[in-house]
């Protein structure tokens, strides 16, 4: 009975212990996600998580007092039943009263550091969230029934803290560094792949690049001039296959607009730069790539052009030139992954993914395009 009333106190310890552990660890946005999903758990949990003051006296107050009763138990049950053994042993009675004394603290420390800390802090540690919940209910009817000596105690640490001055820190919002170094431990951990780190780590570099470094210098920029024949416009599509030009006036620093390469062949009469022309987005230097994408869907348009303070272009930016800083480099294709096969009666079997502009180079002709919108 004495061994079970022992065990019985150094498991209440374990479970203030794991319930601690485990509130302190719990991802809050996790908890919060559950809590909006109506897990009354959950919003206990959080509710602790919240008020970690109120909490940790609770957790105290009850750590303490199981750890007072298992001294004074232990010390008068065990010792009183060890001293007979130690006095058959030749030891004076004296001595062997200290001794039993001693070796039970010893072994009644190791039980309650084993099993009332150490074991429970680890399972509160693998599983946070789940045992946060599970312990939260109990815990704030505990932290209730003592709430007068919770509030004693808050109230005392507080004036210590006024005392010497000592402020919560303002900023307790969760830094970049912070986030790549979750984003990495799960990377090491196997919950998250590796280019899904490198993807979340570019958006964040992302903000940190100018837009200058992600456009095509003005140099590289592939324009119609607006006087340019249908042929010259075709030439130059396929040579060079991009979903938009600019359309110039003489040079690139006169620009009248842009042209997307679907509205140019749409249908073939209106193989004409004037008719499917769209105003030019222009753009400062000084703005942000995440500034750029949000004049891309206001203005729900693709493309834009970087101009100096002068209102000199200095190059071109897409909306696949910041994806490409996201995910990475696309490559262009070198050669067609698509099958074209000619059948027996002449007509052809193309794979429906290949791209339009191999389509036109293959056959070199325009009259394959039904009359009507195209894709």
């Amino acid at each position: 009975m004495d061994l079970f009333i022992l065990g019985l106190l150094i498991l209440l310890n374990g479970l203030f212990s794991l319930s601690e552990i485990a509130l302190v660890s719990a991802r809050k946005a996790r908890l919060e996600h559950l809590a909006e999903k109506g897990n009354k758990r959950a919003q206990t949990a959080l509710e602790l998580s919240n008020h970690p003051e109120f909490f940790l006296s609770a957790v105290q107050i009850g750590i303490t007092l199981i750890s007072i009763l298992t001294g004074v138990y232990s010390g008068e049950k065990f010792s009183a039943n060890l001293l007979p053994y130690l006095m058959r042993w030749g030891i004076k009675p004296d001595v062997a009263e200290t001794l039993s004394t001693i070796l039970i603290v010893i072994f009644v420390t190791f039980l309650s550091i084993i099993f009332g800390e150490l074991i429970p802090k680890r399972i509160g540690l693998i599983r946070a969230e789940k045992l946060a919940m599970a312990t939260a209910g109990p815990m704030k009817m505990f932290a209730q029934l003592t709430y007068p000596i919770v509030w004693l105690l808050n109230e005392s640490s507080s004036l210590f803290f006024k005392l010497f001055k000592i402020r919560k820190s303002a900023n307790d919002a969760i830094t970049e560094e912070e986030i790549k170094t979750l984003i990495t431990e799960g990377t090491e951990a196997g919950t998250i792949e590796e280019e899904e780190q490198e993807i979340i780590e570019r958006v964040f570099h992302l903000s940190d690049r100018t837009i200058t470094s992600l456009m095509t210098h003005r140099s590289d920029i592939i324009w119609f001039d607006e006087n340019e024949t249908e042929e010259q416009i075709k030439e130059k599509i396929i040579e060079a296959p991009h979903s938009a030009y600019p359309i110039c006036q003489g040079s690139i620093d006169t620009i009248k607009g842009v042209v997307s390469i679907k509205d140019l062949y749409v249908n073939p009469d209106n193989l004409k730069l004037g008719t499917t022309m769209q105003p030019a987005l222009f753009i400062p230097e000084n703005i942000s790539a995440y500034q750029v994408l949000e004049r891309f869907k206001t203005s729900k348009v693709h493309s834009a052009f970087i101009v100096d303070e002068y209102g000199s272009i200095l190059g071109m930016l897409t909306l696949n030139d910041i994806l490409e800083a996201i995910v990475g480099e696309i490559p262009q294709e070198e050669g067609p992954d698509y099958e074209i096969t000619e059948r027996e009666n002449g007509s052809f079997l193309i794979d429906a993914q290949i791209p339009f502009y191999d389509f036109l180079s293959k056959f070199e002709k325009t009259e394959w395009m039904n009359e009507g919108e195209q894709d």
